[in-house]
Parts: C-alpha cells; structure tokens; sequence
C-alpha cells in the first residue's frame, strides 16, 4: 500500500517565534525531500511536527493512509546503561509497540468493550514495525555495519564509533513508513554513509532528511525544500544538492536583475521628470522677472513652462504605475580568518615503532612523520583508532612501547568531537579567557566578535551554545594562541552547510599545519591535502595526495 505525507499550510513555531510558516508539501512513495537552512530554521521542529511531538502552529499535517507509522530517527545521546537489544528497539519504535499490544491484549481480556478491534489495531503496528524478528535480524544488521557487540552489551561500554554503528543498525532495522532521518551522516564512516544512502534510496516509501552532508544529498534527496528563516521564504527545488544550489543562484540572478531592471526605469523617469519640473520653474522665473517686455512672448514663454510642468507630473505618475519589484535582501555571512602563529621545527611530530592501547584496541607498531605545512585527512572505518592516533602523536596518550616526539615551537588547537572544553555551566567569556591567561576581557570580546561570537553569546553559560557555536569558540581560542598546527576531529558535525562553507574558506586560507578527521566527502575536497592516513586493522598507511 503506498503512503502519502501532506503538509497544507503549516506553521510551525518555537515559542513566541515562528519558524516556518505556509508550508505545502506532498511526499509520496519513493521520494526523499531533503529540508535544509541554517541552524535554528526549524527543520527539527518541522520534523517534530510531523511525527506529533510539536503542535502545529496552523495548518495541517496529514497521513494516508491514516494509521500508517512516522519514526523520527534523530541525533541523541543513548542512555549508556542501556542495552544494544534495548536501544534497537526503542529507536525502531518496537518498545513503544510493545506496551501498546500488552494494554490491549489486557482490555481483551478484560472484556472491555470495543477491545476486539484495539487489539487488532495494535497487533497489525507491531508486526509492521517489525517486531516479531527484530532480535532475530539485530546480529545481521550488527555484522552488516561492523559493530561486533552482542545485544545485550551497554552502550556505555561502546567506543564513540561503536556507537554510530549502534545508531546506524537502529536505522537499517526500522520499518516506519515514513522515516524523518535528522542529520543521518554524523561520525559515519564510508561503510555507514554507504549503508544510509542505500537505506534512503531503497526505502518505498517516502523520506524526509535534513543533513549537511552535500555529497550525501546529492546521491538521495529527489527534492530540495530550503526554510530561509532570515528571508522569510521558502523554496521548493527539485533534484539534489548540486540542482539545489544552481537553482538557488538562478532564482537570485533573476530577483536581483528584476529588481536592477525596476529600479533603472523608475530612476530614469523619476531623472526626467525632476528635469522637466526645473525648466518649468526656470521659465516661471523668467516670466515673473519680467525680462521679456512682450506680452505674447511672455504667454508662449508662461504656457511652454505649463506643459514642461504638466509632462514631469505624468512622468512622475508613470514611475507610480510601475509595478514594484523588493530590493533582494543582501545576505550576511560570518567571515572569519585563522591566522597561523610562528611556524614550528620542520618535523612537528613524529611516532617511531608506536603502540598504543585503548580499552581492548591496540594501534601499532606505527611509524609516522608529520612536517611542517602538511594538509593529512586521517581516513578510516569507526573504531579503526583515528582519535587514538592522534592523541598519541600529540602526547595525549601513553605509549606501551616504542617512541613519541614534538617538535620545538608547536602550539597545536585541537577540536574534539564532543567540544569538550566548552561542556561547563560557566560564562563563554570567562572559559576562554581562562585558557588565554594575561589577555585582558576587552580583547577576548574582540576576538570572540571575529568569530560570530557577540554580546548575546559571552556571557551565556558555554554549555547553552549549539555545537556549531562552540566551533567557532574553539577557532577563537585557537587564534588567540596563535595555533600553528590544527587537530580537527569531525569539525563539520553538527554544522550547517554555510558553516562548513565559512570553516571551509577559513582553512583554505590557513598556513598552519592541518589534521583532519572527517567523512564530509565535499569538505575535504575543499581542504588541498597533501597526504591521507589510512586506518585500519591497527596499522597506518600513509597516501601521498601532492608535494607538501
């Protein structure tokens, strides 16, 4: 049976402030309707909205057929006590089934009227969402993915790519009809980004994504649905990613020629008819003056002056008429530079026959050298080692065996997954001046304001910022210390897409040194690397991209 989603002039809002407002959308089967704009557009809420959570502002959202099943699979933090099984059926919505079936079949029992049919009700979503074999198909979604767990392991005890894969097998097990995915590609590695597209792309019904991941996008969404909250507009673009943006361009060449085109025509009558109005009144002061002694000179000279004025108020009447064309909004964007401190030794950092240990992991033995001026992607499935790499180059973790070294002059910034330094109920202001001892507040402000980071966000406990906040501040803490090697570990996650474009641009522009974790496949194409650090089975090897 096929399933339609319609959305009929709905508003969504987030207290006092809406966030979309007149949407009308329609999916049905086989599409993917990609919703981007910037953070705090409303794409989460609109996702909300849809599965019920949020009340509608107005307007409507309907299902066809009516009781077919919603599933909202969105970014959040598994409780570390539960189970793999527990948190696969939670997510699929086979938990929720459950209690649902169990209260029926009680109110069957009981002999409560109406009963019979509840329970059928019930019945039907739980062998729809799968179930009856959720437990028996959960080892092969596991494999599928690499994560070798058993189901009744805590996710507490997981590895941070342990649990992506976690999320992803709760992804390749739900049988909602219609799958709301919130930025699906967070910490995926190629295997899970090849399993969501593949998700996206085969699931018969429709599917609504929000994500950031442009290469992503492009291989799943058959629609693009922009919510420009700045604008107040939203647009509706058919194909991908790439189509989205031409589109986009096209749509703003056109508004920003109509409006050139309106504005000429109006300047150029307004420009006449001012003329006009100051012949007239030179030839009224001619008259008045009485220069001309001739009387019937002075007429033709007094009714010449009547006709100018007469033909500048049509002018002026005719500017009136045109139709109006609104001047196209000219979008601000954050731009903001890294400036590199003095360059280090050569050599930045080096490992010599390295091994180390992690949990049960063990990388090694590595040999690697990172010199001044190299660009290096570490590249590798979830869980192959990439952030214990790093803090072991780094000095961060202890070798069992073998050699680290750091070279003279090295101030690395390094950003981790989880902002870490930025988790504290303390002011923004006072966490990175804390980190910048010596520097007066007025220079931390300063520096703060460069990265988009003002009076309203200084003073707010760090915590309270988003994530893409949090980037920023750690720029800014990096910029103050004058980094000059850059450690960035998934820097794009949680941002959106003109954020990854501003990190973008900035890292374009850095003279550093530059180490990157990340699967955004269109973010590192944009970074020049010199080299990649393959990941896998415990060992590293490196892959030379251009001369450093």
């Amino acid at each position: 049976m096929s399933t339609t989603l319609t959305l009929s002039d709905l508003a969504v809002a987030h207290g006092a402030r809406t966030l979309v407002s007149g949407l009308d959308l329609v999916l049905t089967d086989g599409d993917v309707t990609a919703l981007v704009g910037a953070n705090g557009s409303g794409k989460s809420s609109l996702m909300s909205t849809v599965l019920g959570d949020l009340p509608a502002h107005s307007g409507s959202v309907r299902l066809a057929p009516a009781d077919a099943s919603v599933g909202w699979l969105h970014q959040v933090p598994p409780d570390p006590h539960e189970t793999l099984l527990s948190y696969a059926r939670r997510r699929t919505g086979v938990a929720a089934a459950d209690v649902g079936l169990h209260e029926a079949a009680e109110a069957l029992a009981a002999g409560v009227a109406g009963a019979d049919s509840t329970y059928a009700t019930a019945l039907e979503r739980w062998l729809a969402l799968g179930a009856a074999d959720l437990d028996d198909r959960l080892p092969g979604a596991a494999a599928r993915v690499g994560l070798a767990a058993a189901s009744d392991r805590p996710l507490g005890s997981l590895s941070g790519g342990q649990v992506a894969r976690a999320a992803l097998v709760a992804l390749l097990l739900s049988r909602y009809d219609v799958p709301l995915l919130d930025e699906p590609t967070n910490n995926l590695d190629d295997r899970g980004l090849g399993l969501v597209t593949e998700f996206a792309r085969d699931h018969t019904g429709p599917v609504l994504v929000a994500g950031h991941d442009r290469t992503f996008l492009d291989e799943v969404a058959t629609r693009v649905v922009e919510l420009d909250l700045a604008q107040q507009r939203i647009g509706h673009y058919p194909g991908g990613w790439s189509d989205f943006v031409e589109a986009r361009e096209l749509v703003r060449r056109r508004a920003r020629a109509d409006y050139e085109g309106y504005a000429a025509q109006r300047d150029s009558l307004l420009t006449q008819a001012q003329r006009r109005e100051e012949w007239a009144s030179q030839g009224r002061r001619a008259v008045s003056r009485g220069d001309e002694p001739d009387k019937h000179l002075r007429e033709r000279f007094s009714a010449r002056a009547d006709r100018q004025a007469g033909r500048a108020a049509r002018t002026r009447r005719a500017a009136d008429r045109l139709t109006p064309v609104a001047q196209p909004r000219k979008e601000w964007q954050l731009q903001y530079r890294l400036r590199a401190g003095p360059p280090p030794a050569p050599v930045v950092a080096t490992l010599s026959a390295g091994v180390v240990e992690r949990g049960g992991f063990r990388l090694g033995p590595v040999d690697l050298t990172l010199a001044r001026g190299d660009r290096v992607a570490v590249a590798g499935d979830n869980g192959t080692g990439k952030s214990t790499l790093l803090a072991a180059l780094f000095g961060q973790l202890p070798l069992i065996s073998g050699r680290q070294s750091l070279g003279s002059r090295v101030v690395p910034g390094v950003l981790d997954q989880a902002r870490e330094p930025f988790d504290t109920d303390e002011a923004l202001l006072e966490v990175v001046a804390a980190r910048l001892a010596g520097v007066e507040r007025a220079e931390v402000r300063t520096l703060l304001a460069k990265f988009g980071l003002g009076s309203e966000h200084v003073a707010r406990p760090a915590r309270s910022l988003s994530l893409g906040e949090r980037t920023r501040a750690h720029l800014a803490l990096f910029q103050g210390r004058d980094a000059n090697v850059l450690v960035l570990d998934e820097p794009t996650n949680h941002l959106d897409v003109a954020g990854i474009e501003q990190l973008e641009r900035a890292l374009g522009g850095y003279t550093g040194t530059l180490v990157v974790v990340s699967h955004d496949r269109s973010f590192l194409d944009a970074l020049d690397l010199t080299r990649r650090w393959q990941l896998a089975r415990g060992q590293v090897r490196v892959e030379e991209l251009r001369a450093g």
